[in-house]
Formats: C-alpha cells, sequence, structure tokens
C-alpha cells in the first residue's frame, strides 16, 4: 500500500523543543524527522544551512525535513545515504 504525504506527518507538541526551528509554522512543523537523516550528505542534502567557522554544519535555518512531504526528498536520497553508510563499514 502507497501512503500519502500526510500519513508521514507527526507533531509532538509536548516536546520541550517544539517546534525546534525559529520562525517554524506550529501548524505545519513535522516532526516525523527529528533528527535528520540527510545531515551526513554535507553540501549535497538540499536543504538551507550554512557551516561554522569551526567545521560544524548549522541546520537551524532548514525546514527541508519538517515540511509534510520531507519523506519524499530523504527517499531520494537514499541510495546516496546507502553508499556512504557501505564505504563507512568498508573502512572500519
Amino acid at each position: 500500500m502507497i501512503k500519502t504525504a500526510s500519513e508521514f506527518f507527526f507533531q509532538n507538541k509536548k516536546c520541550r523543543y517544539f517546534p525546534c526551528h525559529n520562525g517554524a509554522d506550529e501548524d505545519t512543523f513535522n516532526c516525523m524527522f527529528c533528527y535528520c537523516p540527510l545531515y551526513t550528505l554535507g553540501d549535497g542534502c538540499g536543504g538551507n544551512f550554512r557551516f561554522l567557522e569551526n567545521g560544524i554544519k548549522d541546520c537551524s535555518g532548514c525546514l527541508t525535513c519538517h515540511t509534510e512531504d520531507a519523506h519524499t526528498l530523504i527517499e531520494s536520497k537514499f541510495a546516496e545515504l546507502s553508499r556512504i553508510e557501505r564505504q563507512n563499514r568498508r573502512n572500519k
């Protein structure tokens, strides 16, 4: 069965950080991907991020993974994430 976008929508308004991004619309904020599965893709994630001077990726301005249809983008990046995981496993 194919899921609709609304079936990939989840909110946890009881979370002490909700919503965890400043300026986010509380009515449409999707908590499904609380931690971004695309973080490891660095500048290839497709989101609105910046690198801090110390090299840390700052995603505080990004809402890409917090939209109702975020799963579509994440699914499109799955092959790349799998490739990175396999490479990491080989490098152990």
